[in-house]
């Protein structure tokens, strides 16, 4: 399976970007798919996830500001990123899990700066 994200950038706070991320596989076969992130100097962690029913789910930071959907025609998934904060600098990574089996992208780094 390969995951390929795109649409990080540079960006300046309470601006917005949109990720995107092709799976090279129908994204129906998948429990989930989704989107990590880490930032600098940090461990990886969950930003958000959108199960095979359409269920999504976010992290609390970032509840109300991002929003996660999908094309299933397009086997893509994407995250709408508003109202960024410097603490979103992060290289983002998308996931599509299978059981206890997740498969990665090679991420896509968002940097919000002045």
């Amino acid at each position: 399976v390969q995951l390929v994200e795109s649409g990080g950038g540079l960006v300046q706070p309470g601006g917005s970007l949109k990720l995107s991320c092709r799976v090279s596989e129908n994204i129906f076969n998948f429990n989930s798919v989704g989107w990590y992130r880490q930032p600098p100097g940090k461990e990886r962690t969950f930003v958000a996830s959108i199960n095979v029913g359409g269920r999504t789910d976010y992290a609390d930071s970032v509840k109300g500001r991002f929003t996660i959907s999908r094309d299933h025609t397009k086997n893509t998934v994407y995250l709408q990123i508003n109202s960024l904060k410097s603490e979103d600098t992060a290289v983002y990574y998308c996931y599509a899990n299978m059981l206890s089996r997740y498969n990665w992208g090679l991420g896509t780094q968002v940097t919000v700066s002045s």
